[in-house]
């Protein structure tokens, strides 16, 4: 059983499960997997303690090493592998900055980010995990990444919010917004198995809302 797309990328705010998920579909269905190396990021922690001073480094750092990866991963095919998944799609430099930059910065981003982003590749399918702020943080306590602990509700807000607004303005993506909050597919394995088969179904570009696993 193959999917019907080539490039996969499962999004989702900060612990949303989506390295877990993409890792798991990767083995299971023969996929080339691409990962974010943000724990390799010196300015991550330094960004969580003081967002004013260390916003624009961050970002611009995320936005130099997201590109060579893309660029050593996405333009390259691999006939070894029936598909593409990555946990984090490249305008998420966007998405983010656009909720963490004042406002003089991000329109210096937005220049950076525009050059460098008409060169690259776009998703067939963009799986996003929707779950609230307060299950958001919990998932970050519980995998216990220091750095990460200071995150607020709020911070947590903004950027799904930021996520969707982004979803909005690019109508020709074709995005799958689930509902993860009573799922556990990482060990459910009918779970599991239930996100998988929403990537073997065809959509239509724009945002597609899948109902609840309960109601099906």
């Amino acid at each position: 059983m193959k999917f019907p797309y080539r490039f996969i990328t499962v999004e989702g705010c900060i612990g949303a499960g989506k390295t877990s998920l993409s890792t798991r579909l990767a083995a299971d269905f023969n996929g080339k997997l691409l990962l974010e190396q943000f724990e390799e990021n010196d300015f991550l922690p330094k960004f969580y303690k003081n967002p004013e001073r260390y916003a624009f480094p961050l970002e611009l750092s995320f936005l130099a090493a997201r590109f060579r990866q893309f660029k050593d991963n996405v333009l390259n095919t691999d006939i070894f592998f029936d598909f593409l998944i990555s946990d984090y799609i490249f305008p998420k430099s966007l998405i983010f900055s656009r909720k963490t930059l004042q406002d003089d910065e991000y329109r210096l981003y937005k220049n950076l980010f525009q050059i460098i982003d008409s060169n690259l590749p776009r998703p067939d399918i963009i799986l996003y995990l929707h779950l609230p702020p307060e299950k958001l943080k919990e998932n970050i306590i519980k995998r216990g990444r220091g750095y990460e602990q200071e995150i607020s509700l709020e911070y947590l807000d903004n950027i799904q919010k930021s996520y969707f607004e982004y979803f909005h303005e690019q109508p020709s993506l074709r995005v799958v917004v689930v509902d993860t909050s009573n799922l556990d597919f990482v060990a459910n394995e009918e779970h599991f198995q239930f996100l998988a088969s929403l990537l073997m179904k065809e959509y239509k570009p724009g945002i597609n809302v899948v109902p609840p696993f309960s109601e099906l």
